[in-house]
């Protein structure tokens, strides 16, 4: 099977238009309600948007055919412009088998989310039409004094402006924000500490080409579901992404997952893989800044073994601060990544 052609890239929406916010997965605006109405007004003084909720976007329990019905309407919806997910969750594999391909093809849209929403960015992947990984309204728009400068450029280039960018290290970064329920969630970040160098492997060449990808562990569930291609050659010359969730699942079972996309041949087909810098703490689980450093490097020297021993010709960049972690990147989803492994940096095209 050859490779799959460019993926369909939505229009972009103009200040004015309605984008929807919908909770494909968990409903958390229903656990953090104040934080979810600053991330509404946030949303709307930086692009012009309007956003427009669903039914199930504030409803904590509701059923995988409801939450697809407002994704279905949602992309039906020829006022709806864009659509965000306010977080991820851990059943959204239910919902996409109640989801209809021939409302995306008909009138193509961005969807933004990461996490749990791999598995819709991968079902739009399937049917030919191109997301955003990034971009949880619940996470990035709502809590703390603002949003950070990196999330807005990405946010406002994926949904309006489509201009390529340079992807660059902020500089600190934080695991897990205040708790919502916590009135400081609304004015005060989370704890930020400094970031480490990226680290580059693999050859000085440079690679661009089209992304898929997500978070390690809901790969693992798509790919047991069948939910990918049977010829790993659709990623032929790709760029992988690459990063882990907010359990903290340990270096070694990052290293069965990748191992097991060695096995499959992901790794070998692709040209080159971006690995998200990783959260090593949570509300209950806080290491001090060597043991959190410590399980980073880990979880690097990992990533780097696995890819290598699938595909040593593959260019890799370590600690790229997208996925579960702020300030977050927001990166094309079967849109075009460059990764320039001899002047060390990345680039992408949110056209």
């Amino acid at each position: 099977m050859p490779a799959l052609p460019r993926l369909v890239t939505p229009a972009k929406a103009a200040p004015g238009d309605k984008v929807a916010v919908l909770s494909p997965s968990f409903a958390a605006p229903a656990v953090g309600p104040q934080v979810h109405e600053q991330a509404m007004r946030r949303l709307a003084e930086l692009t012009g948007l309007v956003p427009v909720e669903y039914p199930t976007t504030r409803r904590l329990g509701a059923s995988a055919r409801d939450r697809a019905a407002d994704l279905n309407a949602a992309f039906a919806d020829p006022d709806i412009r864009a659509v965000l997910a306010t977080i991820g969750g851990e059943d959204q594999i239910t919902v996409v088998p109640h989801l209809d391909p021939d409302l995306v093809r008909a009138d193509p849209k961005p969807f933004l989310g990461y996490s749990d929403n791999t598995n819709v960015l991968n079902w739009l992947w399937n049917h030919g039409v191109a997301g955003f990984y990034g971009g949880s309204t619940q996470v990035q728009l709502g809590p703390g004094p603002a949003v950070d400068a990196v999330h807005v450029r990405a946010l406002r280039a994926a949904l309006l402006t489509g201009e390529r960018l340079e992807i660059i290290e902020p500089g600190e970064s934080e695991d897990i924000g205040k708790d919502w329920q916590d009135p400081a969630a609304l004015t005060e970040y989370g704890d930020r500490e400094p970031t480490q160098p990226w680290t580059w492997a693999g050859p000085s060449r440079s690679v661009t080409g089209p992304t898929w990808g997500g978070c390690v562990e809901v790969l693992q569930w798509i790919l047991t579901a069948g939910r990918f291609p049977a010829d790993p050659d659709v990623l032929a010359g790709g760029v992988l992404l690459l990063e882990s969730s907010e359990e903290l699942i340990p270096a070694r079972e990052v290293g069965y997952i990748m191992r097991s996309l060695g096995e499959r041949g992901l790794l070998t087909a692709v040209d080159a893989v971006l690995v998200a810098r990783p959260p090593t703490s949570d509300f209950e689980v806080r290491p001090g800044p060597q043991a959190r450093a410590a399980l980073r490097a880990e979880q690097r020297d990992t990533a780097i073994d696995m890819v290598q021993r699938y595909n040593p010709e593959a260019v890799l960049v370590v600690g790229v601060p997208f996925g579960h972690t702020r300030p977050q990147w927001i990166l094309p989803y079967g849109g075009i990544v460059t990764v320039d492994c001899t002047a060390h940096r990345v680039w992408a095209d949110y056209s």
